[in-house]
């Protein structure tokens, strides 16, 4: 729970390549102790592994998930309850430190991320899970906004990414209300691709990042950046920038090696290039 004092050994986020497909990395939360609650160290560290697999070379899908039992819990509150204590003024410098940081840089990775969501997920917990473009949750598990609660509103994107995959009036609903809500509703609603069971969770999302990752990487890098550009601009800008990623993928090797394969009936393999 967010606030206990005991600690997690080890570092406090961990990067590692699958073992069966390298081009695959896992980015783990890893304080379970706390269920993963947003301390400083683990904010500090979770920048720095998102930049550092944005530069990463070979790496063409990521996993994120959560030791333990949970995903993310949110913000741990005892160290928040602290900061507001010392200096109330700077105690939300965190947001453009860190929060916002995580959330763009997943957004802006040049490949595919599959959220794991092997537990709770709360506050800005779901704010990063909604910063990857695909999500497989454990079944049961419970989502919340979390932040009118303690009297605050969204960060972590919630306000545009939620109703962006829920709609607007359930995602005022969710935040207004702050009622829990399951993995299964997740799904009904969307917002999650699939729910299986707990133990199923990591090696349903590898499954599906190594799938990702055999695919045309600069083609879903290209269609990350039309779906966000297309959720808030007029159509014309739209189609506009449609046609220029269409012309930046022509050029491809993958592009038109598929091309060929097509026409030579034959399936075809992508090199991310």
């Amino acid at each position: 729970m967010p606030g206990v004092s005991e600690a997690d050994p080890g570092p406090a986020v961990l990067v590692e390549r699958d073992a069966e497909d390298p081009a695959v990395a896992v980015l783990t939360l890893n304080r379970p102790a706390r269920y993963n609650a947003l301390t400083l160290e683990l904010k500090t560290a979770l920048v720095e592994a998102v930049r550092e697999l944005g530069a990463a070379t070979g790496v063409r899908a990521l996993v994120l998930t959560g030791a333990g039992k949970a995903f993310c819990v949110g913000q741990d509150l005892g160290e928040h309850a602290a900061a507001l204590r010392a200096d109330a003024g700077s105690s939300f410098d965190t947001v453009t430190e860190h929060y916002n940081p995580v959330v763009l840089g997943l957004v802006d990775l040049p490949f595919p991320v599959v959220a794991a969501i092997n537990g709770p997920c709360v506050g800005a917990g779901l704010g990063f899970a909604l910063a990857c473009d695909l999500r497989v949750a454990a079944a049961g598990l419970k989502f919340s906004t979390a932040f009118t609660g303690i009297g605050l509103t969204a960060d972590s994107g919630l306000s545009a990414s939620l109703a962006h995959a829920v709609g607007t009036a359930r995602a005022t609903e969710l935040l207004l209300l702050n009622e829990p809500f399951t993995a299964e509703q997740a799904r009904d609603w969307g917002l999650v691709r699939e729910v299986v069971a707990p133990a199923e969770v990591l090696p349903t999302a590898l499954a599906l990042a190594r799938r990702l990752a055999t695919g045309p990487t600069k083609a879903y890098a290209e269609v990350k950046r039309a779906v966000r550009f297309g959720a808030v601009h007029e159509l014309p800008d739209v189609l506009a920038a449609e046609a220029a990623a269409q012309a930046r993928l022509s050029t491809t090797k993958d592009h038109a090696g598929a091309v060929e394969d097509f026409l030579a009936k034959r399936r075809p393999g992508f090199t991310g290039e």
